[in-house]
């Protein structure tokens, strides 16, 4: 699940992504209102949290984009501007909720999980390959009906892949889905996550296969397909 971050002050982002990472989210974390428009024309995400006294504007100048281009995505106002009026302006300007600072961590990813579990424009049915079954609204996984838990980090790679089951998804796409472009990862990294949950796959009978097509990426399919 990927969340773009838009927040100058680096002491709180750095808070909010070591929170959401630590509870399975990809964070790509950026700090005007022009880097968010970069990012958005680049990646598609679940959730954007925006500031809203950036450098170079009003976080809420972001919204229309994040409507045109994603319309199932969730957005969440994170702002010191906490009157009346300034929390009626953002919801109408098309935030989901509207956080004031400062806030406490947890209520903010009650938030989110909340804001998620709404039904919207992207919301899926559950993807079923093999005997494994991905439940995208509330990213679970279960294989033959029993429910099956992974790492976070591991999750992140099996739904990308779920996601696309049957086509080659390459290495750069899975690593930012996993760690967010900004965070610095190791050349081995997603390889040895995709040798631990092939192995788990394995072990637990889920009847999928991750294949590996060399200098380009990964692909999962049904184990006899």
């Amino acid at each position: 699940m990927r969340i773009l971050l838009v927040e100058d002050q680096g002491e709180l982002a750095g808070e909010i992504r070591r929170r959401m990472r630590r509870d399975g989210f990809a964070v790509d974390h950026v700090g005007s209102v022009g880097d968010a428009l970069e990012a958005l024309r680049a990646n598609a995400y679940a959730v954007a949290m925006l500031d809203r006294r950036l450098p170079d504007g009003d976080g809420l100048a972001i919204v229309p984009e994040i409507r045109r281009r994603h319309p199932g995505s969730r957005v969440l106002v994170l702002s010191a501007l906490d009157a009346v009026d300034e929390r009626i302006s953002g919801l109408d300007a098309g935030a989901d909720d509207y956080l004031t600072k400062p806030f406490d961590l947890d209520e903010m990813m009650a938030r989110i999980r909340a804001a998620l579990r709404r039904p919207g424009a992207e919301a899926a049915p559950p993807i079923r390959v093999g005997a494994l079954e991905f439940d995208p609204g509330t990213r679970t996984v279960s294989i033959d009906g029993l429910p099956a838990v992974f790492h976070h980090r591991e999750l992140a790679l099996l739904e990308g892949l779920v996601r696309r089951a049957g086509r080659v998804v390459e290495r750069e796409t899975l690593t930012s889905e996993i760690w967010g472009f900004d965070e610095p990862v190791q050349s081995h990294a997603l390889t040895i996550i995709v040798s631990r949950v092939r192995a788990r796959l394995e072990r637990l009978g889920a009847g999928v296969d991750i294949h590996m097509v060399r200098g380009v990426g990964y692909f999962l399919c049904e184990a006899d397909a």
